[in-house]
């Protein structure tokens, strides 16, 4: 007869590490930051007026939508992603970089390529440059379907969450 597994343990028995176990440090937290193991990654799709933000999990799994910042120059918004890079134990971010559809590089590219310089010299985590054609028109078809465009911002966020977890699903 096959016995049932606890959700706390493995295919072989063994207990799976919670939260509170020394064997899983992923979780533990020191002054509300990562300790250690997987670190998160923050995702941005930059623009002119508004930047959207999405964050993954720990695991670097999924990628959940932060925010949308708005009113700001550049100079607070990367003061803003240096307060998440610390609060969240951030390692990398992933910013989009706009590109022409036959892929050459366009007026938003330099000001991604130097959102980027900037972010790596005050936060000093590693940046990545990620192509992010079609992720604002996909943002608004898919809220489009669902009935759900209230604002830009929206748009901007979810195609922050749809950048972000490219990358992730990249590296799976």
């Amino acid at each position: 007869m096959r016995r049932a597994r606890r959700r706390d343990e493995a295919r072989d028995g063994f207990p799976i590490p919670g939260p509170e176990s020394p064997d899983c440090d992923i979780m533990n937290e020191t002054n509300g930051k990562q300790e250690t193991g997987a670190a998160r990654v923050l995702g941005i799709d930059p623009g002119t007026v508004r930047w959207g933000l999405a964050l993954s999990d720990p695991l670097r799994i999924t990628a959940q939508g932060l925010e949308t910042f708005s009113g700001g120059d550049e100079t607070a918004f990367v003061e803003h992603v240096a307060r998440l890079v610390d609060e969240n134990g951030v390692e990398t971010v992933v910013i989009g970089l706009p590109l022409a559809m036959h892929g050459g590089e366009i007026e938003g590219s330099a000001r991604s390529r130097a959102l980027a310089d900037r972010i790596v010299g005050r936060c000093g985590v590693a940046v990545e440059l990620r192509d992010e054609r079609m992720t604002s028109r996909e943002a608004e078809r898919v809220l489009g379907q669902e009935g759900r465009i209230r604002r830009a911002g929206d748009i901007d966020r979810l195609a922050a969450v749809l950048l972000l977890q490219s990358w992730l699903d990249e590296r799976a």
